[in-house]
């Protein structure tokens, strides 16, 4: 095999290996979106579930949806900044001693679609977990607020019950 087979060879196979970080990618993806489901069914079916007789099924649920789509989010970004090393940084390199530069214009095709302000399935995925951590937060919120008065009122008669027997 000579020079030129051997960099034709190295470069199918970590295009190949691209693909596979890309599956990977959007099996993550679906993890994500599964669990996002999941834990709004689970907040429906469990909402009047209580724990301790204050903390209630859907403020635990509300706290886990925050939390996957805190993780999703970095998950999306993370994957995007490893493609586009992987595109620019190492297939451009390879290409450069091959005679034609596939990935090289493909990237240029996807720069020249995303400078069009058009949304690609990653930021529609960014804006779903944005959108999922909001409403689950506000949930959250509703849902912690009645805990926060009960406590409140038991350290104030706790308290009152100590500067009385002082």
């Amino acid at each position: 095999m000579d020079r030129d087979e051997l960099i034709f060879e190295e470069y199918k196979l970590y295009a190949e290996q691209k693909d596979n970080f890309i599956d990977r990618n959007f099996s993550t993806n679906r993890f994500y979106m599964i669990a996002f489901v999941v834990i709004i069914f689970a907040m429906i079916f469990t909402g009047n579930i209580t724990f301790m007789n204050v903390i209630t099924a859907t403020l635990l649920f509300s706290a886990m949806g925050i939390a996957v789509c805190a993780f999703w989010w970095m998950n999306v970004d993370s994957y995007n900044t490893l493609i586009k090393i992987k595109y620019s940084n190492v297939l451009e390199r390879i290409e450069e001693k091959l005679p034609v530069k596939l990935f090289t214009e493909e990237y240029k095709g996807i720069e020249e679609f995303k400078n069009k302000k058009i949304f690609m399935f990653s930021d529609i995925q960014k804006i779903i977990a944005v959108f999922g951590a909001l409403f689950f937060f506000a949930v959250f919120v509703s849902e912690i607020t009645p805990v926060i008065a009960v406590v409140i009122n038991k350290l104030s008669v706790l308290i009152g019950t100590v500067k009385s027997g002082i």
